[in-house]
């Protein structure tokens, strides 16, 4: 059976208040629909911690800095309903664009420090676009706990200091990446993968987790990194578009893993840009 769905503000609140006078618990997971294991997983995290939980499925247009690449986004959202039922989920809130950005909507919730390099670099806007989104979701769902996958390790960070900053009473939980036996992120951009592609993908991973071995054994961040992106290169990615040791907590540039750390990579595998991020253990 399909979650039920519902796709007006006016229905959605209308259930979340009848689930909050009996005295539940609220979970959100936000997505952008063409669900996969990553997903599924992060509303079964969701499903362990509250009574109720809800999950958002808006293709953003304001995080997009392409025409085309939104256009190619896919959008499955009867599949991703039947996924869905079999979890338990609650409810998918499917809203059309005028529920999120009605007719004169003139505002952007935007970041600073934690978007700055990484995909903030490369992806003008990208952020702001997010954080706005993903606000009003926050807002219109009024949750309590929200989830988000640790393989958009920027976008939680910033996702985490825009409630912080905001005043939003939200609990803002990562989950472990989930991979393919081989090693390959899930993501929902792998489905542009050709068969070719497919076979290469998995060789991003190798390269970070060989590059984080080396960074957690004490060595500097340059020559790893120098020699991880040759690696990526060789395999047949046709451009590495940031390779960075940043510290956890806050993003900031590190020369060496001397604090817990995440490895970033953003890759283009033909037309597809991939992202993918490692822990790297802080020295002792």
């Amino acid at each position: 059976m399909s979650v039920p769905i519902v796709s007006t503000l006016a229905e959605l609140r209308a259930t979340t208040a009848r689930w909050r006078s009996e005295g539940a618990t609220i979970a959100v997971v936000p997505t952008m629909g063409a669900l996969h294991e990553g997903h599924l997983s992060l509303v079964r995290a969701a499903l362990s911690r509250a009574d109720r939980v809800v999950v958002t499925l808006f293709v953003n247009p304001r995080q997009f800095n392409s025409a085309a690449d939104l256009a190619a986004y896919p959008r499955t959202e009867g599949e991703d309903a039947a996924k869905l039922g079999p979890t338990g989920a609650h409810l998918l809130y499917a809203p059309a664009a005028g529920e999120i950005y009605p007719p004169g909507f003139a505002t952007t919730v935007s970041v600073h420090g934690v978007t700055e390099g990484l995909c903030g670099a490369h992806r003008p806007g990208h952020f702001d676009g997010v954080t706005t989104v993903v606000s009003k979701l926050f807002l219109q769902t009024g949750a309590d706990l929200a989830f988000f996958g640790e393989k958009d390790f920027q976008q939680l960070q910033v996702v985490r200091r825009m409630a912080r900053d905001l005043d939003i009473p939200i609990e803002v939980i990562g989950c472990e990446t989930v991979r393919e036996a081989d090693g390959l992120a899930l993501s929902s951009r792998n489905l542009r993968l050709s068969a070719a592609e497919r076979a290469i993908a998995p060789k991003l991973a190798a390269a970070l987790f060989r590059a984080a071995g080396a960074l957690s054994a004490g060595e500097a961040a340059a020559p790893v990194l120098a020699a991880a992106r040759k690696a990526i290169l060789s395999t047949g990615f046709r451009e590495v578009e940031y390779l960075d040791l940043r510290a956890e907590d806050d993003l900031s540039p590190l020369e060496c893993a001397d604090r817990p750390a995440r490895l970033l990579v953003a890759a283009w595998l033909g037309e597809t840009r991939l992202i993918d991020n490692v822990p790297v253990a802080g020295a002792a």
